[in-house]
């Protein structure tokens, strides 16, 4: 039997999932006291009273910082990061490691490399059901080396292409039945 989560635990969970990306500004070895933490903070992060003190001040400061976050999110957004969590929770830990590193991986890229690939992951994302699946059908279809191949023919790419890969990224039933076939034959 699952217990189920109770809301100021999913809270302060948000609250640190949320911080650990935040950079503090402070000093790093100045902590911030368990007193001068407002009363909505200290219900926010009741679960870290008890270790509070010996705490890292990074984290710390990434905790109040965190809360604050989550007392700005409207209850809608407060309800969409509770989901989300639970997605993420929910992942296999290997899962979890991989997204961590692609997520790093991601951070390293240059700017104009991050819109790109935010650019296209929202195009993905406003695609109809039935294209995205044809889309994954495509890509796990594919061999490591076609896939190589494709990731380096679109990297650095500028607009004018991403154009003409929207109307790719669908591909016609010809092209998708040779990409098909050669892949079967690489195996």
């Amino acid at each position: 039997m699952t217990r189920r989560p109770t809301t100021s635990w999913l809270a302060t969970c948000v609250a640190a999932l949320l911080a650990s990306t935040a950079a503090g500004s402070a000093r790093a070895d100045d902590g911030v006291p368990w007193q001068q933490l407002s009363p909505e903070q200290q219900q926010t992060l009741q679960q870290f009273k008890d270790q509070w003190d010996q705490l890292p001040a990074d984290r710390q400061r990434q905790l109040v910082e965190g809360a604050e976050r989550w007392k700005s999110l409207s209850p809608v957004e407060r309800e969409q990061t509770k989901e989300r969590l639970q997605r993420w929770q929910s992942l296999e830990p290997e899962d979890r490691e991989r997204m961590r590193e692609r997520y790093e991986r991601f951070k390293q890229l240059p700017p104009d490399e991050q819109q790109r690939v935010r650019e296209n992951f929202r195009r993905f994302r406003d695609l109809p059901p039935e294209k995205r699946e044809q889309l994954k059908q495509r890509w796990q279809d594919m061999s490591p080396e076609e896939r190589n191949q494709r990731l380096d023919s679109h990297h650095g790419k500028g607009s004018d292409d991403d154009d003409s890969d929207k109307n790719d990224a669908g591909g016609d039933d010809d092209r998708k039945d040779k990409d098909k076939k050669r892949g079967q034959d690489d195996r």
